[in-house]
């Protein structure tokens, strides 16, 4: 996300340390051992930490879905009238926008209750797949969703190519696909929804390489540090890969999901 250069003042400031008032004929400062270990040390907390926000928020959708899905009553509420169903999808939309506009101005305890609560909310409308299809091809798609992702996100990590540009070109992939879903909402064609499913797929899975990418080198340039700061952008990421594997993981729900009778 775009946050995520928000710190570039930190890059500009390490360039000008060591700069003497008397003069440029000092050389820049060059970190010790022991503090290239500790940034060595944080940089692996902080992306373990990615990993377990994502991990966290994608159990507490998955038994938030499927609990509800057991009860009668909040099927009914949730999905008898398509108000309440819009409501909490605009409610999504909103706080991932305000969590994205507002991580500098957030603590790291807001960020996380609002990444949970988001979770919660993404699982009350997700429970509407246990209406769909059947809990053995659902739970396949899972595993196989997860296996890819962790693939795709390996790739992303060990590539010494820059995804950048591709990062780019699939932004506005992603604006594309989701125009082409909203108009489809109204011409309700089953072949332009295959369409869309392929290609979602295909850009979910870059994202997931692109994200992996993104989220290392924002902590190798700023992660030398564990504080307030750097595990609030851990929640950012793991928000970015969260979204990646929902989204990659419905997508293929479309194709590998069996209805139920």
């Amino acid at each position: 996300m775009d946050n995520y250069n928000n710190y570039n003042g930190y890059q500009n400031g390490s360039q000008q340390y060591g700069q003497s008032a008397y003069g440029q004929g000092y050389s820049p400062y060059t970190p010790s051992v022991a503090e290239g270990q500790q940034a060595a040390t944080a940089f692996a907390v902080l992306m373990r930490k990615v990993y377990v926000w994502m991990a966290l928020a994608l159990a507490v959708t998955g038994l938030t879905a499927y609990g509800v899905s057991q009860s009668y009553t909040m099927m009914e509420m949730l999905f008898s009238n398509q108000a309440t169903f819009w409501i909490l999808a605009i409610v999504e939309i909103g706080l991932v926008i305000g969590l994205s506009a507002a991580i500098n101005k957030l603590s790291f305890t807001a960020a996380a209750i609002m990444f949970v609560i988001y979770s919660i909310i993404n699982g009350l409308t997700m429970s509407a797949i246990f209406l769909v299809y059947t809990m053995t091809s659902i739970a396949t798609t899972f595993f196989i969703t997860a296996g890819a992702f962790t693939g795709l996100a390996l790739i992303g990590y060990y590539t010494k190519k820059d995804l950048s540009a591709i990062g780019k070109f699939l932004m506005f992939a992603l604006i594309g696909v989701i125009i082409a879903s909203v108009v489809n909402i109204f011409l309700k064609s089953s072949g332009l929804e295959w369409g869309i499913s392929i290609v979602g797929v295909l850009l979910f899975a870059g994202l997931t390489a692109y994200d992996s990418q993104r989220i290392k080198e924002m902590f190798l340039a700023h992660g030398n540090e564990v504080n307030d700061t750097t595990q609030k952008l851990a929640v950012l990421g793991a928000l970015s890969l969260y979204l990646d594997f929902i989204n990659l993981f419905l997508y293929l729900l479309r194709f590998m999901g069996k209805m139920k009778e």
